[in-house]
């Protein structure tokens, strides 16, 4: 058994996330709050197993070693839910008043605003004082923004608990972003002071947001309706401007993954980026033969990543790719050649570390289970694609092979993610292959290019030159989205089961 398992030595950092994921769901999964000694006992029993057992018996030792990545997961998360600890009100407060600062301005649908308030202070005490609030204010009640002093009048209530057993806990979600109420304006939201400071990293977080609602705004100057709203999407990662019919087609459709700024997106910003600067450059020879400019392209597209990830509001598939990208060109940077499923391992890592509680939601699952398995189905069929290609030259062949990778890209990934899906939604996109087989190449050959070109007029109020042509685009993936959804059992619901 010995030399099976140091047969498989290359592999093993594979396993790496599958343990720390053990970890975590073992935290999550107890019924009650654990002692807080509890994890750092657990690390101690690990690593206390892992040097007595040191240079002994190899599955011993790999079983400790497991042991330990456990433990470090369960630590981890136990540690995360400790330090994000904020109070939370008790029950249904009725009319108070409310001052705060305000971190995040999210427009709705029917033309109100969500707000995330930081800094409180209420006017009762009676009622517990929480971190943040998050409120909703009807249309023409607040022209606040991002970094505003604000008080208003409003009601206030606990996080809800879950609908029925098994459903999207909303409670949980608050807790980790610190929520301690949420609650509506029965008011006008009045601003106090503007561009208050409260530390560089609220500043941050301030001037990310304020940019991204900037952005939006201007956006929806130019493109009405849902036109605007899915190129804003796309864009800044604001999907609340969206309908919900629209929100609804995308989804029966098996299209809301283009929604959600992720793999897709940072991918194909990157890569245009590199490819774009790359190949500019090399217009002047001057320039190409004398200097590293392969080094120079992707060095900025790592930061155009960035800044398009930070932009986006730094969704879990977002930090996977712009994890898995930026490596992929630090290797470029540093002439080595990396290693996609071992990208996938570290990415997984870093995620499970920082924010051990993304494991138990939709989008780290349904994210990761579409890499893994496409890259793992792409390792076996990529050589097999290559021999076919070499012996069927020509433009025909080529378009074929294009297609079968659309084709099979969806499939692979579709089954990846259905049963995540069907758990966490209820849902199964039955028609999702064709509807990806015309949007997924239509947003990458003309809704990405022009989207990069919109960040780069938006500093000169050009911002329509891009946005008119791309607005053509995303009209047209609207349009496979409403068509696909009207089809027959388009979408299926599956009735929720405990058991």
């Amino acid at each position: 058994m010995g030399e099976r398992l140091l047969a498989e030595r290359a592999r093993w950092p594979l396993w790496l996330p599958v343990f720390l994921g053990f970890g975590i769901a073992l935290y999550f999964a107890l019924p009650a709050e654990p002692p807080s000694w509890a994890g750092i006992a657990l690390i101690l029993v690990g690593g206390g197993g892992i040097l007595a057992a040191r240079g002994r018996v190899l599955p011993l030792m790999l079983a400790l070693i497991c042991l330990f990545t456990i433990a470090l997961g369960f630590t981890m998360a136990q540690w995360r839910s400790i330090r994000l600890a904020a109070p939370v009100v008790e029950r249904h407060t009725g009319a108070l008043h409310l001052d705060g600062v305000v971190s995040e301005v999210e427009m709705l649908p029917d033309g109100g605003v969500r707000l995330t308030i930081e800094k409180v202070s209420l006017d009762r005490d009676d009622v517990v004082m929480p971190l943040k609030v998050r409120v909703k204010a009807k249309a023409g009640q607040s022209s606040a923004t991002a970094g505003d002093r604000v008080r208003m009048r409003a009601m206030l209530m606990p996080p809800p608990q879950p609908a029925m057993p098994g459903a999207f806990d909303f409670a949980r979600f608050a807790w980790f972003k610190q929520f301690g109420a949420i609650g509506t304006v029965l008011g006008p939201v009045e601003v106090v002071a503007t561009g208050e400071a409260k530390g560089w990293r609220s500043d941050l977080t301030i001037a990310v947001n304020e940019l991204r609602h900037a952005i939006t705004a201007r956006i929806l100057a130019v493109l009405p309706g849902d036109r605007g709203a899915v190129t804003a999407a796309l864009t800044t990662g604001d999907q609340m401007p969206i309908s919900a019919p629209m929100m609804q087609a995308y989804r029966d459709s098996g299209l809301a993954h283009i929604l959600s700024i992720s793999g897709l997106h940072i991918t194909m910003a990157a890569g245009l980026v590199f490819v774009g600067l790359r190949s500019l450059m090399a217009l002047f020879p001057s320039l190409a033969l004398r200097h590293p400019i392969k080094k120079w392209a992707a060095l900025l597209a790592i930061a155009f990543a960035g800044f398009y990830t930070l932009l986006a509001g730094s969704p879990v598939p977002a930090q996977r790719s712009f994890f898995m990208t930026g490596l992929i060109l630090l290797a470029v940077l540093l002439d080595r050649i990396a290693l996609s499923m071992r990208l996938v391992v570290w990415a997984a890592v870093v995620i499970l570390l920082w924010e051990p509680e993304e494991m138990i939601g939709p989008s780290f699952q349904m994210s990761f289970a579409a890499v893994v398995a496409l890259i793992a189905s792409y390792e076996t069929l990529t050589p097999k694609q290559g021999a076919w290609k070499a012996a069927h030259p020509g433009w025909m062949p080529a378009a074929g092979l294009y297609l079968f990778g659309v084709v099979m890209s969806t499939l692979i990934a579709g089954s990846a993610t259905a049963v995540y899906g069907i758990f966490h939604f209820n849902r199964f996109a039955v028609w999702s292959v064709a509807a990806n087989m015309i949007a997924v190449p239509l947003t990458g050959f003309w809704v990405m290019p022009f989207a990069l070109l919109l960040f780069l007029l938006l500093p000169f109020g050009l911002e329509a030159i891009a946005l008119v042509p791309m607005g053509w685009g995303v009209e047209a993936v609207n349009w496979v989205a409403v068509w696909v959804a009207s089809w027959c059992s388009a979408a299926t619901v599956l009735a929720h089961s405990d058991g």
